[in-house]
């Protein structure tokens, strides 16, 4: 409780700290209104840092399309053919691309603008069922609606905004027309509040709407729908190109539904079976194919799905729903199985779809590991399906000695925030001894909401990787023309996998290049992007792939795009890796040669070259190493006004495991620059701009 007081505080202190400076980096901070109801078109306004000369918007579908209005003003047009979900949306201007921002689009309900004043109940704006209505924060104040409605007919209302990047924090509360409160949430999807009411006599009730941080000017998409809604699936797991027969669970599900054993508040969900089939091109690539962004998985945005391997699927053209895809057959949690008396038995591998039925429900699993032990791995897939536990996993043998337990996983890395509260790992096991799993909610909590998969297996080394672009501020991925850019790039390993892993790209533009970056026994590696002095302006997407290999198999893996949500804070995966091209870099910085071989144990000597491509720009350059992977050093070191080269010696550890390896050096220079170059005063700004990139090439030294 003390945490969700004092984090709006914090994020706002946060969110209000000035970047140190650099060359201009757009950033887009916030569009208004968040959604539009297809087919339709509606002005857009955007806010942001760095936008000067913005003239187009780029989207993440095709459909979608946008036209200049004003300055930071765009008309946005959606066909009846853009399927319902959310879009990234980039701002592309005269310093290069910006971070997305999400845009719903909705079919079947009726776009609402929210009209001022409507803070008091005689004020309160009409609105109707089947209405989108997109609202803005009134800081200490409140939005009131009035919503007509029939006796016993069911409405979801469900504000978005946390869901749809904004720092807002909001609650609903439902008044009847008397003034009486009658059902109030917050938290229901990730930050935001959902209600989901009968009405219990016709008449009008009152719909409030508040930030519970007290700031103003917070955008927000309020829906109020009698249409599908689904509240989850049952199973999660689904075997790659196999078809089963899904349990429906929802709100208003229509013909065929019938009232389900499980309730969310003091209301009935409705059923309905439906067959879904899952795709079978997911797995080999190890994707993860989404509708809507990932967005409600957590108080704060965290890259949940980053170690997912699945799809979101549409049912009753409804909120889609995430299945777990997996290249092995799959099964279903067989209750009683709630002591160690009657622990279900697997046989591995084994991927159960699973759920915590009731408050301090346990889960209990029993199998027999083989003749000769070793690791096994576990995995209990919760937040990353969207669901609402905190489970926590326990291993221990007949006698119940505790053989492991798992809990929390993932990495926290510069911008990428991918700590999860799932249990993720190995644990080492004795063979032909029969073991149980209990897998229980870390705080009793139960029902239909509390859903889970949990994966026991042999060791299946594999890999899981994403991008961020680096800076602590939300920003796009622009290159300065003769100039280089970096990524960072997080490596999940799965069952021990120690290989190393080469990060390439696909559909680089003519003048633009990337790695290759070889990330060895390593979660964390530097790729840099980098122009040739003539690139022409560019912006679009790129695609980047991973790399390994398992034994004689090689593994390719799709490395998926992550973005910032907010200043300092949150980070969520996006479909597409974005970069542009743009004016005239400073200087640029290279290694020369930019491949050697070297025994450990032993230093390497190479020349760093800096070429200055502003006249202006003839201070010294200081250069540090840019996140050297373990067993490289370099000290901080200093190319002189009057010097294009240096020689930089890097020491390599003994021991180090033979591989390749690459390696960054970030350079720093004051350099005078003034955003209008028709102006004579050009203070002076901190440029940072990483080197291109250094393969090192380890060998184990001669043997005596």
């Amino acid at each position: 409780m003390t945490f969700r007081l004092i984090l709006p505080v914090c994020l706002l202190m946060i969110l209000s700290t000035g970047a140190l400076a650099d060359l201009p980096s757009p950033q887009l901070h916030r569009i208004t209104p968040l959604g539009i109801n297809a087919p339709g078109e509606v002005e857009i306004t955007m806010l942001g840092a760095d936008l000067e000369g913005v003239d187009s918007l780029l989207f993440d579908h095709p459909g979608l399309k946008a036209a200049f209005v004003k300055d930071k003003v765009f008309k946005i047009t959606v066909p009846a053919d853009v399927p319902a979900g959310t879009y990234d949306v980039r701002a592309v201007g005269r310093f290069g691309v910006t971070n997305p921002r999400l845009l719903s689009i909705t079919h079947g309900l009726q776009d609402v603008a929210e009209v001022e004043p409507n803070n008091e109940a005689g004020k309160a704006q009409a609105i109707a069922v089947n209405n989108a209505i997109n609202g803005e924060s009134d800081g200490n104040n409140q939005d009131l609606y009035r919503l007509p409605l029939k006796q016993g007919q069911r409405v979801i209302i469900d504000c978005q905004s946390a869901r749809l990047d904004t720092e807002m924090d909001p609650e609903l509360v439902l008044f009847s027309a008397t003034g009486q409160p009658l059902q109030s949430n917050r938290d229901y999807y990730g930050r935001d509040p959902m209600l989901d009411f009968l009405a219990p006599a016709d008449g009008d009730y009152l719909i409030e709407v508040r930030d519970l941080t007290y700031r103003g000017g917070y955008p927000y998409r309020l829906i109020v729908t009698n249409k599908p809604h689904i509240e989850n699936v049952f199973p999660r797991a689904v075997q790659a190109g196999q078809t089963v027969e899904l349990t429906v669970l929802g709100q208003n599900l229509g013909a065929g539904s019938q009232p389900s054993p499980w309730k969310v508040g003091d209301l009935t969900l409705d059923m309905v079976k439906l067959p879904v089939t899952a795709s079978s091109n997911i797995t080999p690539t190890g994707a993860y194919r989404f509708i809507e962004h990932a967005s409600q998985h957590s108080v704060l945005p965290t890259a949940a799905t980053c170690t997912l391997v699945g799809e979101q699927i549409s049912l009753l053209n409804a909120n889609p729903q995430i299945l777990l895809v997996s290249d092995t057959p799959t099964t279903i949690e067989a209750e009683p199985n709630d002591t160690r008396e009657q622990a279900q038995s697997l046989t591995l591998p084994a991927v159960v779809s699973a759920r915590f039925d009731q408050p301090r429900d346990v889960d209990w699993y029993t199998f027999e590991t083989d003749d000769k032990g070793g690791a096994y791995g576990f995995d209990v897939y919760c937040e990353r399906i969207a669901g609402r536990a905190d489970p926590a996993l326990t291993v221990m043998d007949e006698k119940g000695n505790i053989a492991g337990s798992l809990d929390d996983f993932g990495h926290r890395i510069s911008s990428f925030d991918g700590h999860l509260r799932d249990p993720s790992g190995s644990i080492n096991l004795a063979p032909k001894t029969k073991y149980r799993v209990m897998v229980k909610e870390a705080y009793g909590y139960g029902g239909a909401r509390y859903q889970y998969v949990l994966s026991v297996r042999k060791p299946q080394p594999d890999f899981f990787v994403a991008s961020i672009q680096t800076t602590n501020n939300m920003a796009g991925t622009t290159i300065w023309q003769g100039g280089a850019e970096h990524l960072d790039i997080v490596v999940h390993a799965k069952d021990g996998f120690t290989d190393s892993i080469t990060i390439t790209a696909e559909g680089l533009p003519p003048g633009l290049h990337a790695g290759p970056l070889t990330i060895t026994n390593n979660s964390r590696g530097t790729l840099v992007l980098w122009t040739d002095d003539n690139a022409a302006p560019w912006t679009g997407p790129v695609k980047l792939f991973a790399t390994g290999k398992v034994g004689e198999t090689t593994l390719r893996r799709e490395v998926r795009a992550f973005c910032r949500v907010y200043n300092q804070v949150g980070s969520r995966e996006t479909h597409e890796h974005v970069f542009a091209i743009r004016e005239k870099a400073p200087f640029s910085l290279s290694i020369e040669p930019d491949r050697i071989q070297i025994e450990s144990g032993k230093k390497a000597e190479v020349k760093l070259r800096l070429v200055r491509h502003w006249p202006d720009f003839k201070s010294a350059l200081n250069y540090q190493p840019l996140n050297f992977p373990g067993g490289f050093q370099l000290g901080n070191g200093t190319i002189n006004a009057d010097q294009t080269e240096v020689t930089i010696t890097i020491d390599v550890q003994a021991g180090l495991k033979p591989a390749d390896y690459t390696l960054v050096v970030l350079g720093q220079g004051q350099v005078p620059f003034n955003k209008d170059a028709s102006k004579p005063e050009k203070p002076n700004t901190l440029v940072s701009i990483p080197s291109r990139p250094l393969t090192i090439t380890v060998t184990e030294p001669p043997k005596r």
